[in-house]
């Protein structure tokens, strides 16, 4: 039963993928580069197309969009992770309505250095939101295991670890506004996402 929800859950999420048309933005290249400019400076992920086909895809055309540029870092916990993607800088979600399937048994660990998708409690319910894992043993709760769904690792950082250890140092709060916890007391911006060439 759980296998088939599974492979409906995927066809459907090809479907939407399909729709986004991510799959033609550098659609011969298993390990596109994308460049996340933030306050602090840039960050460079590689991601892994290979592994995970519909998660590169959706942050592809996420990238391409323009829906990451403007954001703020909204969640940073220190040696743990830091989440961004999705939260504008008065503290809004933007829509998470295209969410994908979960390609959290695709291989890829939540090693230190890694990026993954955010998502609420039911596995499939990713959509915009990332995070860096920079607890440095890597985040092992968050991979899957036969009794749960784990989160899902699409890529890597290959050059501003630097700057994401900057913004792990950085004081965080509560915000009463919507009650998160963890929150930049200075709001640390992604300025703009660009998909580099290949």
């Amino acid at each position: 039963m759980r296998i088939a929800l599974f492979l409906i859950t995927l066809i459907c999420s090809l479907n939407a993928s399909a729709k986004l048309n991510g799959f033609d933005i550098q659609p011969g290249n298993s390990y596109p580069k994308v460049q996340l400019i933030t306050t602090y400076g840039s960050i460079t992920v590689e991601l892994d197309r290979r592994r995970a086909p519909i998660t590169v895809s959706n942050f592809l055309w996420l990238t391409k969009n323009k829906e990451y540029d403007n954001t703020i870092f909204h969640r940073v916990i220190k040696n743990f992770v830091i989440q961004g993607g999705g939260v504008t800088d008065d503290m809004k979600q933007k829509s998470d309505k295209n969410r994908i399937v979960n390609e959290s048994g695709n291989g890829l660990s939540n090693d230190y250095g890694t990026i993954a998708m955010a998502r609420e409690m039911e596995p499939h319910t990713a959509s915009r939101q990332f995070y860096f894992n920079v607890k440095a043993e890597g985040n092992a709760n968050l991979n899957p295991n036969s009794s749960r769904w784990g989160y899902t690792v699409f890529g890597e950082v290959i050059e501003g670890m630097d700057i994401l250890t900057k913004i792990m140092e950085t004081p965080t709060g509560y915000d009463s506004s919507n009650g998160w916890q963890d929150v930049p007391l200075t709001k640390i911006y992604l300025k703009q996402a660009i998909i580099l060439p290949e």
